[in-house]
């Protein structure tokens, strides 16, 4: 069975920028509360002087974060495309795994981890890594998905039911941060996205490692898809 914390798995998703992409297309028309728009509030109203991202794909947030913010910003993420993406949009990017990260004790200030900790093979250490490089009282930002995120999405292509109980997520995401961080707030979101082009959801299915069912050819369209997602603000 495929899972999502699975290194070799991790490292073929994003060997290129393609499935995060068609992934992506799949909330393009959404209604409801903007989870995005949550996470970067969560950000700036910290104001924080320095700022590690981790996992942090293309590299879209920590560049914002930089421009907007004015904050010195570092990117860890395994994918070596990946950084290379990042660093063409001038952030300062580098491969590296947040089960062992190569920088000293109580560096930052806020460490974001935006949908990747359910990829943390090891998600103790990932854990116990983010608290030892913020300073005292440094907060980690963290956004994760629900066991029913996307479900109506998932059912229809029979992604199978064990394979969406990724190690970090809403479910169990608080129990884990309070062995490591002092407090711990949450706020649940859930938003609507509705597909009316067959083959975003065909992009999204083929994107996927786990073997699935191809999308139906009748399938119902528009499809209206649940996005259940939580995001944690932990503080040191």
């Amino acid at each position: 069975m495929i899972r999502l914390d699975d290194p070799q798995v991790v490292r073929e998703q994003y060997a290129s920028e393609h499935g995060l992409r068609a992934r992506a297309a799949l909330w393009q028309e959404t209604t409801g509360p903007d989870v995005k728009e949550l996470l970067w509030q969560s950000i700036a109203e910290h104001a924080p002087a320095r700022v590690l991202e981790v996992g942090g794909g293309e590299g879209r947030l920590s560049e914002r974060i930089a421009r907007e913010l004015g904050a010195e910003v570092v990117m860890v993420d395994q994918s070596e495309r990946m950084v290379e993406l990042a660093r063409i949009r001038g952030v300062d990017a580098r491969v590296g795994d947040v089960q062992s990260l190569d920088l000293p004790d109580g560096t930052f200030d806020l460490v974001v981890a935006a949908w990747m900790l359910y990829h943390v093979a090891d998600l103790e250490s990932g854990l116990a890594e983010i608290a030892r490089v913020l300073v005292p009282g440094g907060r980690l930002v963290a956004v994760t998905n629900s066991i029913r995120h996307a479900e109506e999405f998932f059912d229809l292509v029979g992604y199978p039911w064990q394979a969406r109980q990724w190690t970090f997520r809403s479910e169990n995401g608080e129990d884990a941060l309070r062995r490591h961080f002092r407090q711990v707030a949450r706020t649940d979101v859930e938003a609507w996205a509705t597909i009316r082009d067959r083959q975003v959801l065909v992009d999204y299915r083929d994107s996927m490692m786990a073997e699935t069912t191809p999308v139906p050819d009748d399938v119902e369209l528009p499809l209206r898809v649940g996005a259940r997602t939580t995001l944690f603000v932990a503080t040191t």
